[in-house]
């Protein structure tokens, strides 16, 4: 650590290679500047932390972590939520050229015990004794874990389960009495390991994607000159630091470019805490914007005038958006007409839905899934500066993205310098580049498939239009019938979620005659339905009802009907219970995880095609 800070004042960005070199190079850079906000419980405030404050508590943790004596490469697990400790645990370890294995905080116990055994970890650290005590109850073997550190414990030490040491965070930093390490530690080199990143598992069980330092270094700095980030700029951190877009876009980005990162409470409070910190970046992922799009949906309902309002508002911001881009040039009489009229529909309408995300958004980056049309053409309208990504965990993970200056919501941008993209068979995109891993933890065939003459493939299908990529559908994800016919399931959902009576969708039926779907509905809708029926809403029987389903059938039969008519859902099934990471139906980025939807309504989906 102190041989990285007294080489990274005499050095720049470009000779930086590695990840704990970033980290010094940022702090020996400016030390004195605001690196991290997050919220104090205790003193019910928001806590700021300069970059020389989270450089003297990393050290602090290489010192203990020092004591531990990990060869290298060790495998570090990180169970906890986004904030300073988990930033800094991660950063102690690179430094200690180790390797984090980072973990959703509300992943379930099993989960977490597998990637635990799978990592063969060391060392774990989680929020609390609570946490562990969960993991160690499912019987999971993990002879390589030498030891478990907690921010708090909750259980008496007579209830713990196992042999191995629990020790707080407290009683662990306890004996580190110097903030510097006495003596030099081992120095990570830009092809040994960065991150041990486990894969959502939207099938299957996850697999541990091995990104490198270079891996990472490499995307951030590409990243660098498509985002161009100031050091003024304040991001909000809410995506989970176990996702490597978050990683690399919302935490070693920000290091790079000098950025605070404010740390959000919870996904809950989130409305609340974009109006208290007042992002500049934002990273997130489609729900997000689509949450807010619904909510301002229900709003507009209630007030035929600001339901006009708000369309004309959002046509004229359309149109002067797509002039700005260079999309379409339209009459010269009507850029006039739109040039006089926004002002006053900015200050209506577009200022309102601005000061939904704290009213001085600069950047909003969109990626982990299709940015639905409806909401670019919407947010983007009314001044909410949204920009289409697109990678993946195995690249560490941006490949592409639009910019502010270039951005057709279309498409998901261009490919990040140095990266290389192509269309291989089945229409399938294919990278190459200094981003793209070494492959997956123990998975020797896994890592072959994955690769066809040196080039990553992606499983998506997408063209190459102007220079720009435009994703078409998951290879893997298409829905053959029994008849042969193909459809893209996340077309359809997409589709039916557009509408504000629906909170999520899973269109279902590979090998089956017809597609049908399950569909968790809006409260508002639900209550309304069951009113005008004369169903209870609370009771359970009444998601059963005949009635019911086909009032909603009809609906859904109304919202796809630009589909093909095979690919529109002849049945459904219907519930109200929201599908979450915590009930095992959601990845960390709130993509549904298919075949645990399907097993979790394998009942309901037999009677179906029994019929």
């Amino acid at each position: 650590m102190a041989t990285q800070l007294e080489s990274a004042q005499s050095s720049d960005l470009s000779s930086v290679r590695t990840l704990p070199a970033l980290f010094a190079w940022r702090v020996a850079r400016t030390p004195q500047s605001e690196a991290y906000r997050q919220y104090d419980e205790a003193t019910a405030q928001w806590a700021s932390f300069t970059w020389h404050d989270a450089g003297e508590r990393v050290a602090r943790l290489v010192t203990s972590l020092s004591r531990l004596a990990l060869p290298r490469g060790a495998r570090i697990a990180i169970l906890l939520p986004n904030g300073l400790h988990a930033v800094c645990f991660d950063q102690a370890a690179l430094a200690l050229a180790c390797v984090p294995v980072p973990m959703h905080a509300l992943d379930n116990p099993a989960s977490i015990a597998y990637i635990l055994s799978d990592s063969n970890a060391s060392l774990l650290v989680a929020a609390s004794d609570t946490q562990w005590q969960a993991i160690a109850s499912t019987g999971v073997s993990l002879p390589s874990l030498l030891q478990v550190v907690v921010l708090k414990k909750e259980l008496p030490d007579t209830a713990m389960t196992g042999n191995l040491p629990v020790l707080t965070m407290k009683e662990w930093l306890s004996s580190a009495t110097s903030t510097v390490p006495g003596q030099d530690v081992q120095q990570a080199a830009p092809d040994e390991l960065a991150a041990l990143v486990y894969t959502s598992g939207t099938t299957g069980k996850p697999k541990g994607v091995m990104l490198t330092h270079e891996n990472v270094v490499s995307n951030v700095k590409a990243a660098l000159q498509r985002i161009v980030p100031r050091e003024s700029d304040v991001f909000l951190s809410f995506l989970p630091l176990s996702h490597t877009f978050e990683r690399t876009a919302g935490y070693y980005l920000p290091i790079a470019a000098g950025c605070c990162v404010a740390f959000a409470r919870s996904v809950k409070q989130l409305s609340e805490d974009l109006k208290t910190v007042k992002p500049t970046i934002l990273i997130s992922v489609p729900r997000i914007y689509e949450r807010v799009f619904a909510g301002v949906e229900a709003s507009l309902a209630k007030s035929a005038v600001k339901s006009w309002l708000f369309d004309a508002a959002q046509a004229v911001g359309w149109r002067r958006f797509v002039r700005t881009q260079g999309l379409a040039d339209g009459s010269p009489t009507q850029a006039i007409l739109d040039a006089c009229t926004w002002p006053l529909l900015n200050a209506l309408v577009a200022q309102t839905l601005q000061s939904q995300f704290g009213g001085r958004l600069r950047v909003a980056v969109a990626g982990g899934a299709p940015l639905p049309q409806q909401i670019a053409r919407c947010f983007l309208g009314l001044g909410v500066p949204i920009i289409q990504g697109y990678g993946m965990t195995e690249t560490s993970p941006v490949v592409a993205v639009n910019t502010l200056q270039d951005n057709d919501p279309a498409t998901v941008g261009r490919p990040l310098p140095g990266i290389e993209v192509r269309i291989g068979e089945n229409k399938e995109l294919q990278v190459r580049g200094p981003n793209v891993m070494r492959g997956y933890w123990k998975r020797d065939d896994d890592t072959a498939k994955a690769f066809i003459d040196s080039w990553l493939r992606t499983g998506d299908q997408a063209a190459i239009e102007a220079g720009r990529i435009r994703i078409l559908g998951r290879l893997k994800e298409i829905i053959v019938t029994s008849t042969g016919e193909k459809i893209a399931p996340v077309d359809l959902e997409l589709a039916i979620m557009a509408d504000s009576s629906f909170e999520q969708a899973y269109a279902f039926g590979d090998n089956r005659p017809f597609i049908s779907c399950a569909v968790v509905l809006a409260n508002g809708y639900w209550s309304q339905l069951t009113a005008t029926l004369g169903l209870d809403r609370l009771d359970p029987a009444s998601l059963n009802s005949p009635a019911a389903r086909e009032a909603v059938s009809m609906l859904i039969q109304e919202l796809t009907r630009n589909f093909p008519y095979y690919a529109q859902p002849r049945a459904v099934i219907l519930s109200i219970e929201p599908w979450t990471i915590e009930n095992t139906l959601l990845t960390p980025t709130l993509k549904l995880k298919r075949h645990n939807l399907a097993a979790h309504f394998a009942k309901e989906i037999e009677q179906i095609y029994q019929h």
